[in-house]
């Protein structure tokens, strides 16, 4: 499973693909505007760090307008990933768009069929929000699951589950069991996935047992 980290601040990227467990991130509106900076400048910026998919969001909501942004992000850096809203419009442009090899992430994915029509799109990836489902009363988990089996039935679709609206490590973890391709989440909760009280517990007992021998590695 890859991992995208799901936020706009720059040092917090920095840090974590520096950890080499990073394969792309996601930006939205929302995280530029809490960011604070520049959207382009901040894209670039992004794209300097990973060798990943960086999703930049359109935010036109008409078919033309969004591939006249799309041609202004992507020609920001050559790992500029597309992203676009999952409606008519949004659809069109990005069928338009993987035509012509420029990779395509089809955002705010609520429903099985909606991920049906983003891979007839031809989308690089789609993005269901389990959180949002959640949030809700339904279940989010089960809407990967749907689209896992519906694109095992066809061969010819080659677009990446992105699990999305990520709230905590248990989402990852069915999110993967599921067989989802990618989750995208934010920088606390990629760091709590390594986090378990018995590996403290265990190296602290370790530490204790080692200082007892008066030796030294270095």
């Amino acid at each position: 499973m890859k991992f995208f980290v799901d936020t706009g601040d720059i040092n917090e990227i920095r840090e974590l693909c520096d950890t080499g467990l990073v394969d792309g991130v996601t930006t939205n509106p929302s995280l530029v505007a809490s960011s604070g900076k520049d959207f382009k400048e901040l894209i670039g910026d992004i794209c300097t760090l990973t060798t990943g998919h960086v999703s930049a969001e359109v935010l036109a909501t008409d078919y033309r307008t969004m591939l006249k942004e799309a041609d202004v992000l992507s020609a920001i850096a050559d790992n500029v990933c597309i992203k676009l809203p999952l409606t008519p419009d949004g659809l069109k442009a990005c069928k338009v768009l993987s035509s012509n090899g420029i990779a395509t992430n089809v955002t705010l994915c609520f429903s099985a069929l909606q991920a049906l029509l983003a891979a007839k799109a031809g989308a690089t990836y789609v993005s269901p929000f389990i959180g949002r489902l959640d949030d809700i009363g339904q279940n989010g988990g089960d809407l990967i699951a749907d689209i896992v089996t519906i694109y095992d039935n066809y061969e010819d679709y080659n677009t990446q589950i992105l699990a999305a609206s990520i709230r905590g490590p248990q989402h990852v973890l069915d999110a993967a069991l599921s067989g989802a391709h990618v989750a995208t989440l934010p920088p606390k909760i990629l760091r709590q996935m390594s986090q378990h009280p018995l590996t403290d517990k265990g190296l602290a007992g370790f530490m204790k047992d080692w200082e007892q021998t008066g030796q030294s590695l270095l």
